[in-house]
């Protein structure tokens, strides 16, 4: 998973991934495998070369995408930018005619279905909820349109790239 991390003011390019316990993190240019682990909601253990990190993470109910980050006694703000979702809403509207597809961006489970087929949505509105590596990613409409077909249901798996939604 490609992302865009700002912290701070500063652009960061990262790619996550993950198979089963092991985590591999690019940072811009340097790369971080390390065993992840999750003690418990929000604590994450980070072992690398001997060292093991305890993080906490929280969401800022307040701004989407925007993390809380405690290592030790550092503490970071990030705001966490999809860099498919970048691309995406780059196109402007006159991209917004026929089919659209909401489609997973890694392994997960479908949470909640937070649409029907035939619902109208607008640009922006959250269609669905996955949840990954122990989050909650709501899934939102990249178009105005109707949903045209709900491909899965609550509690399936989900691979990456399976097609979730067509909106039209």
């Amino acid at each position: 998973m490609k992302l865009l991390v700002d912290v701070e003011d500063e652009k960061h390019e990262v790619e996550i991934s993950r198979e089963g316990e092991r985590l591999t993190a690019r940072v811009n240019d340097r790369e971080y495998n390390l065993d992840l682990s999750e003690p418990e909601p929000n604590v994450f253990l980070l072992k690398n070369d001997g060292q093991v990190f305890e993080v906490f993470a929280s969401l800022d109910a307040a701004t989407p995408n925007h993390y809380r980050v405690k290592v030790g006694n550092s503490e970071i703000e990030a705001t966490v930018i999809d860099s498919k979702r970048l691309r995406g809403s780059a196109a402007g509207a006159e991209d917004a005619s026929g089919k659209a597809e909401i489609k997973t961006a890694m392994p997960g489970k479908v949470v909640r279905i937070l649409k029907s087929v035939g619902d109208t949505v607008e640009k922006g509105d959250g269609v669905i909820v996955v949840e990954a590596m122990k989050m909650q990613n709501e899934m939102k409409s990249p178009k105005d349109g109707i949903i045209q077909d709900i491909r899965v249901a609550e509690n399936d798996t989900v691979s990456t790239g399976d097609v979730l939604v067509v909106i039209e």
